[in-house]
C-alpha cells in the first residue's frame, strides 16, 4: 500500500468545552491537500469518571467536522477511545484524530525506496519548542 506518514492526536478538552473552533483549520488543511483524514471520533468521561465514545457526526459540538473530507470509522478500536478516555480527566472530553501526512508522502515513497527505515519520530510540543528557542535568543544576546 502506497501511503505517506499517519500521525494521530489525542486533544483534550477540559470541562467538556469543545466549542468547534478547530474543524476550519482542519478543513483547510484537507482543502489544500496537506493532511487527508483516515478516521476521527470523540470521547468524554463524565464527572463520575463514566466514558462514553462517540463519532463526529453524533455531537452537535462537531456538526463543523460533517463536511471535511475524509473518512471516519475504522481505525481507531475501541481499545483505543478507550486508552484515551482513560487519560482524560473527569468531566474532560477529547478528539482523536489520525490523518496521513500528503506533504510527506513523496520522501516516505523515496525513503522506503531507498531502503531506509523509519526508527523513530516524535511531535515536540510548543511549549518545549519555545522554551528552547528562548534559550538560543538569550545566549546570542550577550
Amino acid at each position: 500500500m502506497d501511503i505517506g506518514p499517519v500521525e494521530y492526536l489525542i486533544i483534550s478538552f477540559p470541562g467538556n468545552k469543545f466549542k468547534g473552533e478547530i474543524a476550519p483549520a482542519i478543513a483547510d488543511l484537507v482543502e489544500r491537500g496537506t493532511i487527508r483524514i483516515l478516521d476521527l471520533a470523540f470521547v468524554s468521561k463524565d464527572v463520575d469518571g463514566s466514558m462514553l465514545a462517540l463519532e463526529y457526526d453524533e455531537l452537535d459540538e462537531a456538526a463543523a467536522f460533517v463536511d471535511i473530507d475524509g473518512d471516519s470509522g475504522g481505525l481507531l478500536s475501541d481499545e483505543d477511545l478507550e486508552m484515551a478516555a482513560e487519560a482524560l480527566e473527569p468531566n474532560s472530553s477529547a478528539l482523536l484524530i489520525m490523518w496521513e501526512d500528503l506533504w510527506a508522502a513523496d520522501l516516505a515513497r523515496a525513503l522506503r525506496n531507498a531502503g531506509g527505515v523509519l526508527l523513530t519520530g516524535e511531535r515536540i510540543p510548543h511549549d518545549i519548542v519555545e522554551l528552547a528557542f528562548a534559550g538560543i535568543d538569550s545566549s546570542t544576546e550577550g
